[in-house]
């Protein structure tokens, strides 16, 4: 969290408010959160520069400048925010960038685990991330293919960052409880049908929640502090124990892989 809707969410405003803002002055206020330079050369290359793009891969977001591009991975509860300068300053400030126009870009994060790389002359980055399961690359035969043969939970699968880039514990739960699959089937076992009904739900379920603005839990906003309000569309990620909106029957919750995956007994085959 935040997950491929969230941070696409995050992109869209930022290429809104920041492409031709000029950066002006930085502040690094955490420093093991920048992980390939220095502080220094960090506000060496940054100031002065001009923003030409937003995009992203995966769950990172790519600012690109000129020739060198910085990129945010916000984990668990990184927020990144566009201010008003001279906005008091929150608590768990990561880091802060004076920009042209009397707005600054806040990196916020209570958890501090949210990273920034700085790359100076661009490149390729980040790299090893699978298929966006939004693209036109992600087809049904594309996911069977990911799926042929492995003896590993789908759950597992559909969070692995080298298969499909962007899904995180929301997104594979909602999805697999629309597809009627349970998260330990192997991935493997799922016949042909039940993989084309899991690649229109994972489909289905990312556009709608990019139409709500993504899910808030825990802290997340986007770029403007605002929650989206897609956990009011929620019917199975983080309501074990609680009946299952389609058929009553109690939700279970079991791991996979370490990670908490809620569905419904009857409904998930």
């Amino acid at each position: 969290m935040p997950e491929l809707p969230e941070v696409e969410t995050i992109r869209r405003i930022l290429a809104d408010r920041i492409i031709g803002k000029q950066v002006k002055g930085v502040q690094l206020c955490l420093r093991k959160a920048l992980r390939n330079t220095s502080p220094e050369e960090l506000a060496r290359g940054l100031t002065g520069a001009v923003f030409t793009g937003v995009k992203r891969r995966g769950k990172f977001l790519i600012l690109e400048l000129k020739a060198a591009k910085l990129v945010f991975h916000l984990r668990m509860t990184g927020q990144l925010l566009v201010v008003k300068a001279g906005s008091p300053p929150p608590k768990h400030l990561t880091l802060k960038l004076a920009l042209s126009g009397d707005e600054e870009l806040w990196l916020v994060d209570q958890r501090k685990f949210a990273t920034i790389d700085w790359l100076p002359r661009g490149g390729d980055y980040p790299r090893g991330l699978g298929v966006e399961p939004l693209s036109r690359e992600f087809t049904g035969q594309r996911l069977a293919e990911i799926c042929q043969g492995r003896r590993t939970p789908i759950k597992a699968l559909l969070l692995n960052q080298q298969h499909i880039a962007g899904l995180g514990n929301i997104y594979a739960d909602e999805s697999l409880f629309r597809a009627k699959v349970r998260p330990d089937r192997m991935a493997g076992s799922l016949s042909a049908k039940e993989v084309r009904r899991l690649h229109r739900a994972i489909r289905a379920v990312l556009r709608e929640s990019l139409i709500a603005g993504g899910t808030s839990v825990r802290n997340y906003v986007n770029a403007e502090g605002k929650q989206g309000a897609y956990q009011n569309e929620l019917k199975v990620y983080g309501r074990g124990g609680e009946p299952c909106v389609v058929c009553q029957t109690p939700l279970e919750r079991i791991k996979i892989g370490g990670r908490s995956s809620c569905f419904c007994p009857r409904c998930q085959s």
